[in-house]
């Protein structure tokens, strides 16, 4: 069958790869893509938001499966919509995907149905906040109620940084309409970690756990990402703590769907906070995390597109696919500036010589074409994965890949894999 994949970032291609390797598929289309995810079928001029148009194509092309990316499109109800035209597609509809696009419903779900999380309150007016912030104890963290490109999420350290990105988000309107409305919750202490769970409708299916590294710069410090690079397995969860995350978080996030009504069918993507009082959601991300996608692709053995089939047809419980015991490092290029302000346009050499390299696949996120050859289009441009024996193998590999690629003001982190 053909398939296509909705979005244009590092996601994207790395679904679009591993797709591309099952043998019940023919074509892989990505729309709109980008310079790396056309290699599979080709790339397509749509945007995400382009529901009529990607329903027109995915009829005209026969596509027999539509796996949608990015958390807007999500939200906006792509899913419905090819569902009411008739087609599959990957993804949970709009009324579950709020579970991201709204941090305060995801909130109060979570205290409704027992999943441990931070203390939180949650404000629609600024005074209302920061009188609330004139009391609190530092730091605490301000987020933007709405989906804001992960980048409206701040660590106050005082209430001058509290009532600063209060303004920010709430006045000045810098995240726009996701902003309005802003959640103010404790700062956990522990360590970060991430899972993905396929989620049916009545079960769960658990992947490998990754970890992420958000901050821009070495060390964990600088403004936060979209995230840096990933590692897995995290090295982060035993035995205990996993049972703990199928018991306390994915077990009562199914339950609680279903009393709420929310026909949950898709990936599930939790962040924890591993705190002294065990593992704590931070926020509920309905699609494959990016860049956690690329290293679990990696290490996924089995075919992806029966995965995402029995999701849709709620019969994960027969699933049991397999997954590499090595590990997996992705390590981001990023554009100079990023994730403040950076030029794009830039001449991009030496991924044909990083994957030359044994175990490694550097995954597009912000490329383009030009009448010059490859050059960035974003401020995360290239995802450098490898695979090793273990986090100290894969991280050499990766680096090693890594400094094969040029582009001018070329940023990343060198700790990926070992920050604390």
């Amino acid at each position: 069958m053909n398939v296509l994949v909705v979005g244009s970032g590092g996601r994207e291609h790395a679904l679009a790869w591993k797709i591309a390797k099952s043998p019940r598929v023919e074509k892989v289309f990505c729309a709109p893509g980008n310079a790396g995810s056309g290699r599979f079928g080709g790339n397509v001029p749509l945007a995400a938001s382009d529901h009529a148009g990607l329903i027109d194509f995915a009829r005209r092309e026969r596509v027999g499966l539509t796996v949608i990316g990015p958390d807007d499109a999500l939200a906006a109800g792509i899913v419905d919509d090819f569902r009411a035209a008739g087609l599959r597609a990957f993804g949970p509809e709009a009324a579950a995907a709020r579970l991201e696009s709204s941090k305060a419903f995801a909130k109060d779900f979570m205290r409704r149905h027992g999943i441990p999380t931070a203390d939180y309150r949650e404000f629609t007016d600024s005074a209302e906040a920061r009188a609330y912030c004139a009391t609190a104890s530092y730091p605490l963290v301000v987020k933007a109620d709405g989906l804001a490109l992960g980048k409206g999420v701040v660590i106050a350290q005082d209430i001058a940084e509290a009532c600063e990105a209060i303004h920010q988000s709430m006045e000045a309107a810098v995240f726009g309409d996701a902003g309005r409305r802003v959640v103010i919750e404790e700062f956990l202490v522990g360590t970060e970690c991430s899972i993905h769970a396929l989620i049916d409708g009545s079960s769960h299916l658990l992947f490998p756990d990754a970890r992420d590294h958000k901050q821009a710069f070495d060390g964990n410090v600088g403004p936060n990402t979209g995230g840096m690079g990933t590692v897995s397995p995290s090295g982060r969860l035993d035995d205990a703590l996993l049972e703990r995350v199928r018991t306390e978080v994915l077990d009562r996030f199914v339950a609680g769907a279903k009393a709420d009504g929310l026909d949950f069918r898709g990936m599930l993507f939790p962040g924890l906070m591993l705190t002294a009082d065990g593992p704590k959601v931070l926020e509920f991300n309905c699609r494959w995390g990016d860049p956690e996608t690329q290293v679990l692709v990696r290490r996924l053995e089995s075919d992806v597109v029966d995965l995402l089939e029995a999701t849709i047809d709620g019969t994960l419980a027969s699933c049991a696919p397999t997954w590499s015991g090595e590990t997996a490092v992705c390590v981001i290029l990023a554009s100079g500036g990023y994730p403040g302000s950076y030029q794009k346009g830039l001449p991009i050499t030496g991924i044909d010589r990083a994957e030359a390299r044994d175990g490694v696949v550097v995954f597009h996120a912000g490329t383009t074409g030009s009448p010059d050859g490859l050059v960035t289009n974003g401020g995360r441009v290239l995802g450098v994965t490898a695979l090793g024996a273990d986090v100290a193998a894969a991280r050499a590999a990766a680096y090693a890949a890594a400094d094969e690629i040029h582009f001018a003001n070329a940023q990343r982190r060198n700790d990926i894999g070992v920050a604390p």
